[in-house]
């Protein structure tokens, strides 16, 4: 396997008036292509800011950061917006699903950035829902659904455009035991039969178990490496 996520002596601090808090500190990771990595770790550790930088949704401070072979930390807005767009698949912990669109245009949303036709676009939603167990609910709006079923749309929703890399922020925080094992049971599907490297954030033991490989952090720095 060859690694696909290069974390490289990364810091990370936000400014609240004119005083620095730093949250990572000089943090090296490398991630393998088809990995399944949970992210755990306390409140305020870090976890999703490493999260959100390797999605590219936020900068470093300093370091570099290379995913799939890009230094997406030297890319001006545009350029960082349209490898978001090409290269990963979000999924949160609270589903964002626009409630006056179906289950079908929810997951075709990505799609209508690219050149797609009509009829390609619907084979790929229609095929994604399928692989999420929602092939019948495609025309049922979010409030129809159970929260389950809408993390399957949000879920559906990140793969369809086929990313390289999928990143979830407590996938399944916001539902009940049953729901969370059907969608960590998703995710090791996507993992292990569809190769998507994934990366998760979750406060949950139960949930980490799922992955391949857990690290820990703690006040921005790496404590624990292994399963």
């Amino acid at each position: 396997m060859s690694t696909i996520i290069q974390v490289n002596k990364v810091s990370k601090s936000y400014w609240r008036n004119n005083l620095e808090i730093p949250v990572l500190q000089d943090l090296t990771l490398n991630v393998e292509e088809g990995e399944f990595l949970a992210l755990m770790g306390p409140s305020g550790s870090g976890k999703t800011t490493l999260l959100n930088l390797i999605a590219g949704i936020d900068r470093p401070s300093k370091g570099d950061l290379t995913v799939a072979g890009t230094d997406i930390a030297k890319l001006n807005e545009s350029g960082l917006a349209k490898w978001r767009s090409e290269n990963v698949g979000f999924v949160f912990q609270f589903y964002n699903l626009i409630p006056v669109l179906t289950a079908y245009e929810n997951v075709e949303l990505p799609l209508l950035l690219t050149k797609l036709s009509k009829s390609e676009r619907r084979k790929h939603v229609e095929a994604t829902l399928n692989i999420v167990g929602l092939g019948d609910r495609m025309n049922h709006y979010p409030k129809q659904l159970s929260g389950g079923q809408e993390q399957r749309v949000a879920i559906a929703r990140a793969v369809v455009t086929d990313p390289v890399i999928l990143v979830a922020d407590e996938p399944t925080g916001d539902l009940d035991k049953t729901s969370a094992d059907e969608i960590l049971t998703l995710m090791e599907r996507l993992n292990k039969e569809f190769k998507k490297t994934i990366v998760m954030v979750t406060h949950d033991p139960h949930a980490a178990e799922r992955a391949s490989r857990l690290l820990q952090l703690d006040k921005g720095d790496l404590v624990l490496e292994p399963i």
